[in-house]
């Protein structure tokens, strides 16, 4: 399916949903609120924060480098990718709740939009292989 603009994609317009919720939730957790010194932060929450960040913002980064690969082999490899990034963010709540987060409905919150998001990545995935 060829999409003109990745803005019409519905996998990339979940994974930039994804992207604000978990720029607002390690906003929110992080001891350290400015975002763009996180990765400076030696609290182990303030960093978990920042890898959520930073991999949700990698997700239409590789969402957008598999719609405009000419390679199959290139496309398959960053969707196996973007699944390990998934899975690296449900890991990150978790330790997020470990390490003492109270306010877990926010996580959930994330976890949910997480779970919505797989339901289009595994559409988009079939259309792809």
């Amino acid at each position: 399916m060829a999409y003109r603009s990745l803005k019409h994609l519905p996998i990339y317009r979940k994974a930039l949903e994804l992207c604000t919720m978990s720029r607002e939730i390690a906003s929110y957790v992080t001891f350290n609120k400015d975002l763009m010194r996180l990765c400076e932060s030696k609290s182990l929450r303030d960093i978990m924060a920042n890898s959520i960040l930073t991999d949700s913002i990698l997700i239409p980064q590789k969402i957008a480098q598999v719609e405009y690969s000419n390679c199959s082999n290139e496309r398959l490899e960053t969707i196996s990718y973007i699944n390990i990034i998934i899975r690296n963010i449900n890991s990150y709540c978790m330790g997020l709740e470990k390490h003492g987060v109270k306010e877990t409905e926010y996580i959930n919150l994330l976890r949910k939009e997480i779970k919505s998001f797989r339901k289009s990545y595994k559409v988009w995935k079939s259309q792809h292989s």
